[in-house]
């Protein structure tokens, strides 16, 4: 035998030095299918928002159907085949390029660049009230003309016939924003490489997101996964149920098996009625996901977020007035709480993490040789990047009009408590989706008023907050970190993966950005995905038009909500840390009121009692012998999603509606 077939032959040696030719011009041609895909399923069909989830639907579909024509490929001796690490970096190109077609970039950018303009009449005034502070750089129309102007029309309620896109207004904002979306991206993979020592080496998280993936490339050298009759039967079980439900939108004799129930419908009455937004949805793939976890964070995650309803209920009881959280769908009195609860996680997991951070500073600021040989990027680049970057930021935002200390505030707050408790939300609790519950401003309102920040700063906190802060679904920290996890499974240095995100994040850019610009021009923004054109752009700016109209004391309340998450946080850490047997985990708190948990609650509750039942009566054996099960219910929903996107398209179809809004 000779040692090229003792290593695997040239193709593993080849990976061991990084990834090769054909897999990035593979992975960059599905780039470009994942976004045509994800920009038509979620703008056009609307029903399948399948890429925003932290591990997007679209991407694991897409991935599972690889794999199996990679194994035939395979299996017939071809040398086409793919080798497992080919297979995982082009897994990790389609998420970054699935999240930034959603609602990572693409969805929550693009159309904000034109709606003060459309959106101005005579009872809002947006037109007087905005546009004196917005550069005409940032946005596709003039901010010194007049009001709904020729591109925000067309781009709402779509193009005449016989007109063309008007692509030059669009270049020099693109470009801004570009920059901006791309100092963004680059700082988050900074701190990515910054914490991936800590989060995957030291504190060994379980990274729930990643084992899908990692076993299905794994299955394409002869793992047992994809033959394992459990995977297959978890698999039909939504498969089965996301066919009738298509087939009934086809043909309404076929019964429909609902998975999604409005609780507030039965509790009319006080106090039931105070509750906020209550509903069940049952997520196959959810549930796979969960049970992963360990059982006394499942337990935290669903406990919590009945905690937060009833927390609603004896409110109303003690006759205490309810407000709304601004653009959130929760109260106040809960919002400010959970923000109390993100500044305390933040502090805990950079206090446990100091060690490591002292040799990240050491390697960054010494000559001497740092311990990072192995990491993505060295940490002298990662933390001149980080804060560098930052700096740029927020000489960005400067020149928009907004204040030093107004833009330290808001990407200060997203990058240092946001960010990173999101990303501990996916890296440890497994959470698909990743959202919180307040804002950089929201901490501002507690204690000055909303005439405090001039017009200048309003206006541009409402496109920041659009574009960056209210709806955190499809961050890229947490792709990075998968990705950086992934690289523990894949026979590649760490720093091929450079090339892997940077062609990833431009070609998506690049493609969505296309995409996007052409869908609304030519279907009409008002026609499409409402969220996109009618909800996120338009709620920010809403909220800054009260603000700059009313001006609006401080909230006084928050500061006590905000203090009492503090202590609430501050007690379960110490509990935890002091009772072995103490089940609640700080995360559940934190994450209770979020979208998240309002959508995955009930399944998460699913999957705790299917767990704990497992455990207590079959053991670890049993435990390990269900989870491929689990594992199938992931791809047969995520494989429907892709499937009947595709069949939509080509069909024009009815979708079903798949449990995860």
């Amino acid at each position: 035998m000779t040692e090229g077939q003792k290593t695997g032959g040239p193709r593993l040696a080849e990976d061991k030095r990084g990834i090769s030719s054909r897999a990035l011009v593979l992975g960059l041609l599905l780039v470009a299918a994942v976004c045509v895909i994800v920009s038509y399923a979620e703008l056009v069909l609307m029903s399948i928002q399948i890429g925003f989830l932290q591990m997007p639907p679209a991407v694991i579909g897409i991935f599972f159907f690889m794999v199996l024509f990679n194994n035939a490929l395979r299996a017939l001796g071809s040398r086409l085949g793919l080798t497992p690490t080919e297979l995982l970096m082009i897994y990790c190109m389609m998420v970054v390029a699935a999240m930034i077609s959603s609602r990572g970039v693409m969805e929550k950018v693009l159309p904000l660049l034109v709606t003060p303009n459309y959106y101005h009449n005579q009872a809002n005034r947006w037109h007087e009230l905005f546009d004196a502070h917005i550069k005409k750089w940032m946005v596709a129309y003039d901010p010194s003309g007049a009001p709904q102007q020729k591109v925000a029309v067309r781009f709402f309620e779509r193009l005449w016939s016989g007109e063309t896109i008007p692509w030059e207004l669009w270049i020099v904002p693109l470009a801004a924003w570009g920059l901006l979306v791309l100092l963004v991206i680059f700082v988050l993979l900074c701190l990515a490489s910054i914490l991936r020592r800590q989060w995957v080496d030291n504190e060994k998280l379980p990274f729930p997101l990643v084992q899908l993936p990692m076993e299905l490339a794994r299955g394409s050298s002869g793992q047992p996964l994809l033959k394992n009759p459990l995977m297959w039967g978890g698999a039909l079980l939504p498969a089965a149920v996301f066919t009738i439900n298509g087939l009934h939108n086809m043909f309404p004799s076929v019964p429909q098996l609902t998975l999604s129930v409005f609780l507030n419908t039965y509790m009319p009455n006080p106090p039931w009625n105070s509750i906020y937004w209550f509903s069940i949805y049952l997520s196959f793939a959810a549930v796979g996901f969960f049970f992963l976890l360990p059982s006394e964070l499942l337990f935290s995650l669903w406990f919590f977020a009945l905690f937060a309803r009833a927390q609603d209920v004896v409110a109303a009881s003690l006759g205490y007035e309810i407000e709304l959280m601004p653009v959130y769908g929760t109260h106040l009195f809960v919002a400010y709480q959970t923000a109390g609860a993100y500044f305390v996680l933040a502090g805990y997991l950079l206090w446990v993490a100091r060690p490591h951070l002292k040799r990240v500073f050491a390697g960054a600021f010494s000559r001497g040789p740092a311990d990072d040989a192995q990491e993505l990027l060295s940490y002298r680049f990662a933390v001149w990047g980080l804060f560098g970057g930052l700096a740029l930021i927020i000489g960005w935002c400067v020149l928009a009009g907004m204040s030093v200390w107004v833009a330290m505030l808001q990407f200060f707050v997203f990058i240092f408590i946001i960010a990173i408790v999101m990303a501990r939300s996916t890296a440890e609790a497994g959470m698909l989706m990743t959202e919180t519950s307040f804002r950089p401003m929201d901490l501002y309102r507690m204690f000055g008023t909303s005439a405090g920040l001039g017009p200048a700063n309003l206006t541009m906190l409402g496109f920041m907050d659009a574009a960056f802060l209210r709806d955190q679904r499809g961050l890229l920290l947490t792709g990075f970190l998968d990705g950086l996890k992934i690289s523990d499974g894949a026979d590649a240095p760490r720093k091929s993966f450079r090339r892997v995100f940077a062609i990833a994040v431009v070609s998506s850019l690049l493609i969505a950005g296309a995409i996007q610009l052409w869908l609304p021009y030519t279907q009409g923004g008002m026609s499409l995905y409402s969220y996109a054109y009618n909800g996120n752009n338009y709620w920010s700016m809403k909220n800054i038009e009260n603000q700059m109209i009313e001006n609006l004391p401080p909230v006084v309340a928050g500061r006590v909500w905000f203090a009492v998450g503090v202590a609430f946080t501050l007690l379960l850490s110490y509990l935890r840390a002091a009772f072995y047997w103490w089940p609640l985990h700080p995360l559940g708190y934190a994450l209770c009121v979020s979208w998240t948990m309002s959508v995955f609650w009930f399944s998460c509750l699913i999957a705790w009692l299917l767990k704990t039942a497992i455990i207590r009566y079959g053991g670890m054996r049993l435990y390990i012998k269900a989870r491929p099960w689990f594992l199938g219910m992931v791809l047969g929903e995520f494989g429907m999603a892709v499937v009947w996107a595709l069949v939509a398209g080509v069909t024009g179809a009815v979708p079903p509606t798949f449990p995860w809004p």
